[in-house]
């Protein structure tokens, strides 16, 4: 078993977190200095000296990178171990950590996730954030999961060159990892965890605009793509059924018009790093469409769907 730990700029919370590891289990401990620089130097020899093996970016590169460079340690140097992620800000507690360890090597097929319940004095900024991007999320994965956010993850090593392909760089990263499992055939595992926020969570090195626009990205333009694509239906439906004057092939051809759209945004741009062929994803997406085009002509034809007026 290895903790992996990401940290950029720590503090001495970061050593408290070793000393707790050190003490209550035999993990093996890899810390990733993510480019704090020489003014925490001492943080970091601490570390090394506390049996830790610390791996160092010259510059910053971001979190997700960081958790790459982890990974890829492992897969060299500890194969066949399972890793468990935690942040070394102080979020993280001992008894969690083993908590999601245990859970890791009690089935190596998941990637399991701490998730918080966000009780107690929580920063109203972090607990409507998560609520926002969980129910984003499940719009567009289909995934119902508590905490997005989470960085207490345990992985299984069957999955590390999974997580070593996924795109991001930065607080992205964690999330594309949980929008991109199904598709990869990965579970996620859920397992409550404690919510801890100390001091306001102002040694945090998240910034809420630019890192939550970034992290929401894939999820923002998937939203764009099925809004744009229902409005291009319902505008194509209006005119086919007028220059064919049959509700039927109104349906018909602007359904066939805007799922090919939808399709090909989504395939192209939204999904466009996904590693699913088109052979297999479009006779799915499509049969689907087929499916729901007949349910939606049904509806109109019985009166039990919006018609367009004087229809």
């Amino acid at each position: 078993m290895v903790v992996l730990i990401p940290a950029y700029e720590p503090t001495e919370k970061l050593l408290l977190l070793i000393q707790d590891i050190k003490n209550k289990t035999d993990y093996n401990v890899v810390i990733i200095d993510d480019g704090s620089g020489e003014a925490y130097a001492d943080i970091f020899n601490a570390a090394s000296d506390a049996g830790c093996i610390v791996l160092t970016h010259i510059q910053n590169k971001g979190k997700g990178a960081a958790l790459k460079t982890g990974f890829a340690h492992l897969r060299e140097y500890y194969p066949g171990e399972i890793a468990v992620s935690a942040d070394s800000d102080g979020q993280h507690s001992i008894d969690d950590i083993i908590k999601i360890a245990d859970a890791t090597a009690a089935n190596k097929s998941e990637m399991v996730v701490g998730v918080r319940a966000f009780d107690g004095k929580v920063p109203f900024k972090s607990k409507a954030g998560n609520v926002i991007s969980a129910l984003l999320f499940k719009a567009a994965s289909g995934i119902s999961l508590s905490d997005t956010q989470t960085g207490l993850r345990g992985y299984p090593s069957g999955i590390f060159d999974w997580l070593l392909e996924q795109k991001g760089d930065r607080f992205e990263y964690e999330f594309n990892l949980l929008l991109e499992s199904r598709n990869a055939g990965v579970s996620i595992k859920q397992v409550p965890i404690r919510t801890i926020y100390e001091n306001q969570n102002k040694g945090t090195h998240f910034r809420p605009l630019q890192d939550s626009v970034r992290v929401m990205l894939p999820v923002i333009k998937f939203g764009m793509s099925s809004i744009t694509s229902a409005v291009l239906d319902f505008i194509l439906w209006t005119i086919f059924e007028t220059l064919t004057g049959s509700l039927f092939f109104g349906v018909l051809l602007a359904r066939i018009v805007s799922s090919v759209y939808n399709y090909t945004v989504n395939r192209l741009i939204v999904f466009k790093d996904r590693k699913v062929p088109a052979t297999q994803s479009a006779p799915r997406y499509f049969a689907l469409v087929a499916v729901m085009m007949v349910i939606n002509y049904y509806l109109q034809t019985n009166h039990l769907l919006f018609r367009r007026p004087g229809k």
